[in-house]
């Protein structure tokens, strides 16, 4: 009798340890693995990032419960029981606050790809996301654990005002990134420039700076309280098109109707045959100055996005060069003629003898 029971208190813990660790590897292989299946053939993406960030964590799970199975038949004494159950209680708590926030951030970032005119998740929102689902975390197991936590905010509560004090900087660029992606008018992805001469591409608006990729590939980091007071130019909005301005001059012997019909000509097949040109636009040309060497006038080209100006603009000045030369049309250097009197130069130098200086 003695033997089976000792046999009993040894294969039944066992049995409950392998049945945890049997039933999770089952929950892993098979059941989320169909669900996973099942949630690619529907539209919503919340199954899916759901059972994604489950894969791992239901083995985990069930070996703990298996753990504690065991343990509830294991021939072992109270105190000791109660410690094992706090460590499974915390390990369990902290699991599902890390699965609760990477569904949390999966499920805003979800969202935020459905809303129109909305940029992609910036890290501001997976910081704050992550940072609200583990206070709650913590504070669920102190409670747990037996601990109050009615203290610890209280004195949240009476230290916030110091805090916000002390963090005044901390916390205007947090607001002012809010305030950026709340407005919409500057989003990842948009190409901008500063009044103080940074620009490029807007990488990242972080919970207190935001990042600009130069063309140089130089990263630029603005604090978000600097960028919300800034005066910004957006090449992004509203919308990626843009004009392309390109000054060009003939001389005043040129046929100014010939030279506008070539230069038009010139800007359709390079808009139409250039990456980023857009083929459908057509070119103006509008003369507007009388120049000290040639008369001046704009063409004006439309590209898909900024960066694209920079090949169009080559490639039409290297074209309307050699349109120009093959047609005869001149682009004149930059000369001023400038008349002199003979009388007057004449007086001044007698001027200068008379007084006897050398």
């Amino acid at each position: 009798m003695i033997d089976s029971l000792k046999i009993t208190q040894i294969v039944l813990p066992l049995a409950f340890l392998a049945s945890g660790f049997l039933v999770g590897l089952i929950s892993e292989k098979v059941v989320l693995k169909n669900l996973k299946k099942m949630a690619e053939r529907t539209k919503w993406e919340g199954v899916g990032i759901f059972i994604t960030e489950l894969r791992g964590k239901t083995l985990l799970w069930f070996i703990i419960a298996g753990i504690y199975g065991a343990m509830l038949n294991t021939p072992i004494s109270s105190d000791i029981i109660n410690i094992i159950k706090k460590i499974l209680l915390v390990i369990v708590l902290v699991s599902v606050t890390m699965v609760l926030a990477k569904i949390a951030v999966g499920f805003v970032n979800s969202y935020v790809k459905r809303v129109k005119g909305v940029s992609s998740l910036t890290s501001i929102f997976a910081n704050v996301t992550n940072v609200l689902v583990f206070a709650v975390g913590v504070l669920i197991i102190l409670q747990a654990l037996g601990i109050s936590i009615t203290p610890l905010l209280t004195a949240f509560g009476v230290g916030g005002l110091a805090v916000a004090l002390a963090l005044q900087d901390t916390l205007s660029n947090l607001f002012s990134g809010f305030h950026i992606i709340a407005s919409k008018q500057v989003e990842r992805g948009d190409y901008i420039k500063l009044d103080s001469g940074e620009a490029g591409y807007v990488i990242d608006i972080a919970w207190r700076n935001t990042t600009i990729r130069a063309l140089s590939n130089n990263m630029v980091v603005v604090p978000n309280s600097k960028l919300a007071s800034a005066i910004i130019t957006n090449y992004c909005q509203p919308e990626k098109e843009m004009a392309v301005y390109t000054e060009v001059g003939v001389s005043y012997d040129s046929d100014l109707e010939n030279v506008e019909k070539i230069t038009i000509e010139t800007a359709r097949e390079v808009m139409s045959k250039v990456q980023g040109g857009i083929s459908g636009f057509e070119p103006l040309l509008r003369y507007h100055t009388f120049g000290d060497s040639s008369i001046n006038f704009t063409v004006i080209l439309r590209i898909s996005e900024f960066i694209n100006q920079y090949l169009v603009k080559h490639e039409f000045i290297k074209k309307l060069h050699e349109r120009y030369k093959k047609e005869g049309i001149n682009i004149p250097f930059p000369i001023r003629t400038v008349y002199m009197k003979e009388e007057k130069e004449e007086k001044a130098i007698s001027a200068i003898e008379s007084k006897g200086i050398p």
